[in-house]
C-alpha cells in the first residue's frame, strides 16, 4: 500500500512543455502514474488503468489508450463498452524526448505487465467465433501494448494439453485461452502433469470468452464488477494483475485429472455431453437440450460423502472416511498412477482425520463449483468465491479494483 501523501503522489515525476495537435501545452507525469495536460480543457490519464502502452515514433510519442465510451477522450471504436484511442505528443527537444521515453518505459516496466504471451485460439468452440474475436478484439490491444505473442489454433481435443506438457515455459510470461472453459481445463491439466509442475503452475493464465459457457472468465470479471466481454478480458491480461484459484484433484480408478471450474454428475453432465450434436447452435445448445432433458428427467443412484463447510454440519448423515477404491485409488493403483503420471499427485491432506457426512440418492444432478458462474448466464453457486487461500494454486491473469 502506498503510504505517500496525496500531494507527494501528485508531485511531478517529469513536467515539460510539449506539442499536442500543433499546440504547445504543459504536460506532467506524476509519481502515481497520471498524465496531466491542458488541451482546450484539463485532461487526466491514469497510465496503469487506461494506457495500453506507448509507441515511440521518431520525435513523437504515441499514447495508446483504452477508455469507457462515456470518457471524453474517446473518438471511435466499439468494444462492448470500452474503446481504443490514442493521442500523440512531441517533446520540444532531443533531451526532453529521451527523458520522457525513459520515464514512461520505466513506469510501464514497474507494473509487472507480461511481455510475451502464448495464445490458444479454439476455432471450434461456441459459435466458432474465436478467430474473429482474436483478430478484432485481442490482437489490436496486444499490439498497442507492445506485447509479443505466439498464436496456436487448436486442431483437435487435448491439443492445448499436449502443447503445454512439453512447452519451454521460459519463453513466455503467460498463457491466454481465447476459447471456452474446455481449453483452460486442458492447459491446467497439461501444466500439472509436467515433471516440473511446481514451477509450471506459477505460469499466469488468462481467459478471453469465446466458447459455449465461459464460466471462469465470467466469474473473475464479475467479481471485479466488470462486464464479461473479450475487451475487458484481454485488458485484465495486459494489466497483469493475478488472483489464485483452488485446483481440485479428481481420481477415478487409474485416471486422475484436475479441475478449476466445476465437477458435474447426472443431469448437468448429460446436458453438456449429449448436446454436442447441437454444437452448431453455439451456447444456445445448452438451453435447447436442457429443455428436452428436463422434460424427461433421469434419476441416478449413488452416495455423496463430504466434509461440511462451517454452518452446514447438520446436512446428511454422519459417517467415516472409508478409503474404498471407488472413492480413492488403492495403494497398488496409486503406485501405478504415480509411475504413469509424474506430475502433481494431489493434496496430501489426511482425509481420514476429517469429520465426514453422507447423502444417499437417487439424485437428479450433482454440481460442484469452484467459482460462482457455471456459464455467462448461469449463476449456479453465488456463495462461491474466487480468492481462496490455497493448498495448491495457480495464478490467473485478472485485474481487480
Amino acid at each position: 500500500m502506498d503510504q505517500r501523501s496525496d500531494s507527494e503522489n501528485l508531485s511531478p515525476f517529469i513536467s515539460d512543455l510539449v506539442l499536442v495537435n500543433g499546440k504547445v501545452v504543459p504536460l506532467t507525469f506524476t509519481r502515481d502514474g497520471k498524465l496531466l495536460w491542458n488541451h482546450n480543457d484539463r485532461r487526466c490519464l491514469n497510465v496503469e488503468k487506461e494506457a495500453l502502452g506507448f509507441t515511440f515514433e521518431g520525435s513523437r510519442i504515441r499514447v495508446n489508450v483504452v477508455v469507457e465510451k462515456r470518457d471524453r477522450i474517446l473518438c471511435f471504436a466499439n468494444m462492448g463498452g470500452i474503446g481504443r484511442q490514442s493521442f500523440v505528443f512531441e517533446p520540444l527537444s532531443e533531451e526532453s524526448l529521451t527523458l520522457w521515453s525513459q520515464k514512461l518505459r520505466d513506469y510501464i516496466d514497474s507494473l509487472g505487465r507480461p511481455k510475451r504471451l502464448l495464445i490458444f485460439v479454439n476455432p471450434f468452440g461456441g459459435k466458432k467465433c474465436a478467430t474473429k474475436i482474436f483478430v478484432e478484439d485481442v490482437r489490436p490491444c496486444l499490439e498497442d501494448a507492445d506485447i509479443q505473442f505466439t498464436v496456436i489454433e487448436t486442431k483437435h481435443q487435448l491439443h492445448a494439453k499436449e502443447v503445454v506438457k512439453t512447452l519451454d515455459l521460459s519463453k513466455y510470461d503467460g498463457i491466454v485461452c481465447v476459447s471456452g472453459d474446455g481449453i483452460l481445463v486442458e492447459v491446467i491439466n497439461g501444466l500439472l502433469e509436467r515433471e516440473d509442475w511446481s514451477d509450471a503452475i506459477k505460469m499466469p493464465i488468462g481467459m478471453v470468452p469465446a466458447g459455449t459457457g465461459n464460466g471462469m472468465v465470467k466469474s473473475l470479471l464479475d467479481s471485479a464488477g466488470e462486464i464479461c466481454s473479450p475487451s475487458n478480458a484481454i485488458l485484465a491480461v495486459i494489466r497483469g494483475h493475478t488472483r489464485s484459484l483452488d485446483v481440485a484433484t479428481i481420481s477415478q480408478g487409474k485416471t486422475r485429472f484436475f479441475s478449476v471450474l466445476m465437477l458435474a454428475w447426472g443431469l448437468i453432465a448429460d446436458i453438456d455431453i449429449e448436446s454436442e450434436k447441437y454444437r452448431w447452435m453455439g451456447s444456445a445448445r445448452i438451453d435447447f437440450y436442457a429443455l428436452q432433458r428436463i422434460t424427461y428427467l433421469r434419476h441416478y443412484n449413488g452416495r455423496v460423502s463430504f466434509v461440511p463447510a462451517p454452518g452446514f454440519e447438520e446436512y446428511g448423515e454422519q459417517t467415516s472416511y472409508s478409503g474404498e477404491p471407488s472413492c480413492e485409488t488403492s495403494t497398488s493403483q496409486q503406485e501405478s498412477l504415480n509411475i504413469q503420471q509424474p506430475g502433481y499427485l494431489g493434496s496430501d491432506v489426511k482425509l481420514e482425520n476429517m469429520h465426514w457426512r453422507t447423502i444417499s440418492g437417487p439424485f437428479v444432478s450433482i454440481w460442484l463449483h469452484n467459482v460462482p458462474w457455471g456459464s455467462e448466464d448461469v449463476l449456479a453457486a453465488p456463495n462461491a468465491m474466487v480468492y481462496f487461500t490455497l493448498t495448491c494454486e495457480f495464478n490467473y491473469l485478472f485485474y481487480y479494483p
